[in-house]
């Protein structure tokens, strides 16, 4: 397997933790985190104020992601129409580090972390909730694969690969994961 497909670490309960190598250079990356035009292909566009206290809206709208994909149920809100989540940027040390709630009520957050390595860019993605055992950990981890997996190929110049199917599949690896984690 690939150091950019290893799957994520739950490094507690209600966390987890994803490793990529990206191509340079930092600002280049960083641009693709913050720019609502650059973040829309790979995850969610959106404003964000950059800074901490700022607002964020993120616009999911999987169907620019996986156009002709047949998303399951209970994600079609995310592939059509789409819905948008506010959130509040609660760390920003461009080009290194930004993390932000999702949701206002910030029950969880995603803080990235990114550190050059020569031409290339370690992303260390963080995603944390509040609470003991959180069963949704496994779907962030899952969820933040795939979209990981797109932010890759979008970098290196590559098609996309599919969405849905993978998503699905990384649900059910991540939920493993997590189960394991709280065993050990």
């Amino acid at each position: 397997m690939k150091a950019n497909e290893q799957p994520g670490q739950f490094t507690g309960p209600a966390e987890v933790r994803l490793v990529r190598t990206l191509p340079g250079p930092i600002e280049r990356v960083w641009e693709y985190l913050t720019d609502p035009e650059k973040r829309r292909p790979w995850f969610a566009g959106g404003p964000m104020e950059l800074r901490p206290g700022g607002k964020l809206t993120l616009h999911f709208h999987h169907q620019e992601l996986a156009p002709g994909e047949t998303p399951p149920e209970e994600h079609k809100h995310h592939h059509h129409p789409g819905h948008h989540m506010d959130g509040v940027v609660t760390r920003c040390e461009p080009p290194r580090l930004l993390a932000f709630t999702f949701g206002s009520t910030g029950d969880s957050e995603a803080t990235f972390e990114l550190t050059p390595q020569g031409k290339n860019v370690l992303l260390v993605l963080t995603h944390r909730a509040r609470g003991e055992d959180v069963p949704s950990m496994a779907e962030f981890g899952a969820g933040w694969h795939t979209h990981l997996t797109h932010l890759v190929a979008l970098l290196e110049g590559a098609p996309p690969p599919p969405f849905w199917p993978v998503h699905a599949k990384l649900r059910a690896d991540y939920e493993k994961l997590r189960v394991a984690a709280q065993s050990s």
